[in-house]
């Protein structure tokens, strides 16, 4: 070694090559010899070589074909690569089939069919990316019901469907088509939006593989969606379940709608929802007749309009003090408790063959992502009822006695955590 490179390199001296004492001349002097013997010396911190680096554990080693995971196991809520509940991610329809998935849950980050405030294509990311609700590998019993999803059912992130920007038409065409590999397979769809148009491709790929007619859909929202065209587009998230009945895919006799308000439909527009026979119930008998009533309505409803069920859950059916991120708020909506219970029943009584949740608009959220986590935990209702169903846990409103305080008989249970005080 040189003695220049000996000298640069030396711990003792400072980081320009200099011995530390102020020479003549010198411009940046470091005076090094006023610190304590050692200070400068710069040891090893941490060890060397990669044994048992950790960088594979028991989630990916030795992967068959199938499900993979993307993070390690031991990962926090707000760590990691974000799939939705750090759930294992699927690629192809091949490892859909290949684990016998019960449910896929997929994005569809598409909102150009807005009519209002636009942002809703972020709300998959959003929903990724939030505190979620459980996760895979940790313990994520619903109180409620005493049902940990995670341990009944095979669930996995399918990613998010092709979007052809500006091309509305291909687009649907696309999402129609990445449904229907998730259909196909035996799985059931989560689709996470994304504008309400997007119901429009997504329950035509069910129908599709169910049959046209054999699909009943409850949809949650503040507006009926049954519009002839929004300002001359027959594509809009105004339209949706209007193409759905024309096009033959789902008749309008197979919906159930609920939390209808505000100043729209027009009286043409009701009188078409009369002759197709839609069941509608506004937010008027909800208030009259309150919301266990109306949903005990829903659900019966559900059940004898056709063999399998999709529930639409447009975010804005909830009043805006619970979900204010959205595009077309609208006050004097459902609370969030109501709307979580409804999907859960839904998911557990009748069983759901695919769910979407959309219009969840992140730009006009809070801080505190109020609405994010409405539309997170709603997907987390319907994987916690498909669980219970799976389960035979399909009572009316079952809860699981000690959610009630209640032991197996029934009466009162007796919990005693503080001796009473003299």
């Amino acid at each position: 070694m040189s003695t220049e490179h000996a000298e640069t390199t030396d711990p003792s001296a400072g980081h320009d090559g200099h011995d530390g004492h102020d020479h003549e001349g010198d411009q940046h002097a470091h005076n090094h010899d006023l610190w304590p013997e050692g200070f400068w010396e710069q040891p090893r911190r941490l060890g060397e070589g990669l044994e048992g680096h950790g960088a594979v554990d028991d989630h990916n080693e030795n992967r068959a074909p199938g499900l993979f995971h993307v993070n390690r196991r031991h990962g926090g809520s707000h760590s990691g690569i974000r799939t939705f509940a750090k759930l294992p991610m699927a690629l192809t329809p091949e490892d859909l089939v290949a684990a016998q998935v019960d449910i896929a849950v997929l994005g569809v980050p598409w909102d150009s069919t807005a009519g209002g405030r636009s942002g809703t294509n972020h709300g998959p990311l959003a929903l990724r990316t939030v505190p979620h609700f459980g996760s895979y590998g940790f313990p994520s019993q619903h109180l409620d019901v005493r049902v940990n999803p995670f341990d009944v059912l095979t669930m996995c992130d399918y990613g998010d469907a092709p979007i052809h920007v500006g091309n509305t038409p291909g687009t649907f065409e696309a999402v129609r088509k990445f449904v229907g590999t998730v259909v196909s397979s035996g799985a059931i769809p989560m689709i996470m939006g994304g504008d309400h148009a997007i119901t429009w491709p997504c329950a035509t790929a069910v129908a599709d593989h169910y049959g046209h007619g054999k699909v009943g859909i409850v949809h949650f929202d503040a507006h009926a969606d049954v519009g002839e065209d929004m300002n001359g587009a027959l594509a809009s998230h105004g339209t949706p379940m209007r193409k759905l009945i024309e096009s033959g895919a789902v008749p309008g006799k197979n919906f159930v709608q609920v939390g209808l308000r505000g100043y729209w439909p027009d009286r043409e527009t009701l009188d078409w929802m009369d002759e197709h026979q839609m069941r509608t119930h506004f937010m008027a008998e909800i208030d009259r007749d309150g919301f266990d009533k109306v949903l005990e309505r829903a659900v019966d409803e559900a059940l004898d309009q056709a063999d399998h069920l999709y529930i639409s859950l447009d975010i804005d059916v909830c009043d805006p003090a619970f979900a204010p991120g959205t595009g077309t708020p609208v006050a004097g909506g459902i609370t969030s408790i109501d709307i979580l219970r409804a999907v859960r029943r839904l998911s557990a009584e009748v069983g759901i063959v695919a769910m979407d949740v959309v219009e969840v608009a992140p730009p006009y959220d809070n801080n505190g992502e109020i609405t994010v986590l409405l539309a997170n935990r709603a997907i987390g209702e319907a994987m916690t009822g498909t669980a219970m169903r799976r389960m035979g846990l399909t009572g009316a409103d079952y809860l699981h006695p000690h959610a009630l305080n209640l032991d197996a008989d029934g009466n009162r249970r007796t919990q005693v955590f503080r001796a009473p005080e003299h």
